[in-house]
């Protein structure tokens, strides 16, 4: 069954020039990646720092999991998920319900009892491990994460999916047998970290932070370079070291390293990564059983990466100013078939010709087969349609225009993560195609 443009639900707004329509409040304000979104029908606000994600960018968000989940499997990790419904009990045990102050949801059970909605879950996955009580040296490391909802009573949210109060997050919690190999682990987790920003085509950096309210003795976070950032980052021009500059004193302008003066920019964080040594273990008494049968307190991590985070700074970094452009991997829809305008000369051949390419490629390519869309508003010209599907991303959009009427049929085919177009027969279409990757 074909997917058509007119049935999916992404109430796109996509008028040209300047704001209009992007739909912003008075006085909020907007970033790139906000208004691009909100005009291609991808998010719309239901509250403060809230939003209903449509089906487009949950598409591209189970895509990005999809991704994570290999590097996290490629590290040994195991998925699990904990509750969003944290016990008061647990965050005061460990100190933080009063650190934590207002960015804590917090609610009351009918029988009084305090519980907050959890921005992170450092406490509940150390009780977890905690309760299993022979647990062995064998059995670590343990390298257990999540993929769901987080809550954060954001003060001033802002720049839509970049600062929101309810968020997708990926958090991973690692229990090792020393501190050795939990500093093996953080390696190995900052590697995979790595590997998934540049299987998206980001231009990520690795930046020393500061252990802020998750604790530890080790933290970095990975920043994308952007100007809409709320961090300020210091980097060598050479690479030696770059930091978060609330790490830094004040004198600190140049590199450890090799002396050259450091260059300023600013970040948005999309991922952060904790040695936490045993700040909770300590305090949930999550121990293993040594070789000797000696009881030891395990040595943890704990690695964070913001999945609607990640999809937003993406979109910042690499669109233009009226334009969305997708890391490839997590377009939600990798091809746009456009078919010849109601009533023109092409229209009833060029129609047939683009449904044959579009079946014959689900069947040529199946893993494709719900990536593809047709939009079906034949009453608009081709150029409009072709202007929206740019818009709005599609990597590839495969066009049905005058050359359709040609012995053998030749497509127009535009790439545009490179700006290139392309004439194709039908079999040029699918082989060029053939190369796409999906999750």
């Amino acid at each position: 069954r074909r997917l058509l443009l007119s049935q999916l639900f992404q109430p796109h707004n996509l008028q040209a020039g300047g704001d209009a329509g992007w739909g912003g409040g008075a006085g909020e304000p907007a970033c790139r990646s906000q208004k691009l979104m909100l005009q291609g029908g991808l998010i719309h606000p239901s509250g403060p720092g809230c939003y209903y994600y449509l089906p487009p960018t949950v598409r591209a968000m189970e895509k990005l999991v999809k991704v994570m989940d290999e590097e996290m499997r490629a590290v040994g990790g195991q998925k699990l998920n904990v509750p969003s419904l944290s016990s008061a009990e647990l965050w005061r045990t460990s100190g933080r319900w009063d650190q934590m102050g207002p960015e804590l949801f917090r609610l009351v059970d009918r029988h009084g009892k305090d519980y907050c909605l959890g921005p992170t879950h450092e406490e509940a996955v150390t009780e977890l491990v905690a309760a299993q009580s022979s647990l062995s040296y064998r059995q670590l490391p343990l390298r257990l994460y999540q993929v769901t909802r987080k809550f954060r009573d954001e003060p001033k949210p802002r720049f839509g999916l970049l600062r929101s109060r309810e968020f997708y997050m990926k958090d991973m919690y690692t229990f090792d047998t020393s501190e050795a190999a939990a500093r093996q682990t953080y390696d190995l987790v900052c590697d995979a970290y790595r590997s998934l920003f540049d299987r998206l085509g980001l231009p990520f950096v690795k930046v020393r932070a500061a252990t802020g309210s998750i604790g530890g003795t080790v933290s970095h976070e990975f920043q994308l370079p952007a100007d809409v950032g709320e961090d300020r980052l210091v980097m060598c021009p050479d690479g030696h070291f770059a930091a978060n500059v609330e790490t830094l004193n004040e004198e600190q302008m140049s590199c450890p390293t090799c002396g050259e003066k450091l260059t300023q920019t600013r970040g948005i964080e999309v991922g952060h990564t904790f040695y936490l040594g045993t700040k909770y273990s300590s305090v949930s008494n999550a121990v293993f059983y040594s070789p000797e049968n000696k009881p030891q307190l395990a040595e943890m991590g704990c690695y964070g990466l913001g999945v609607t985070r990640i999809l937003a700074a993406s979109i910042e970094v690499l669109s233009t100013e009226d334009s969305i452009r997708w890391p490839s991997l997590i377009a939600p829809y990798q091809i746009c078939f456009i078919p010849p305008k109601r009533g023109s000369k092409e229209e009833e051949e060029g129609a047939a010709w683009l449904e044959r390419v579009y079946d014959d490629l689900t069947e040529a390519l199946p893993h494709l087969a719900s990536d593809l869309v047709l939009d079906d508003r034949t009453q608009l010209t081709i150029g409009k349609r072709l202007k929206d599907a740019n818009k709005l991303g599609y990597p590839y959009v495969v066009i049905a225009g005058k050359r359709v009427c040609d012995n053998p049929p030749v497509f127009e085919v535009w790439n545009q993560n490179t700006g290139e177009v392309l004439f194709l027969t039908k079999e040029g279409v699918i082989e060029l195609l053939s190369k796409v990757e999906v999750p």
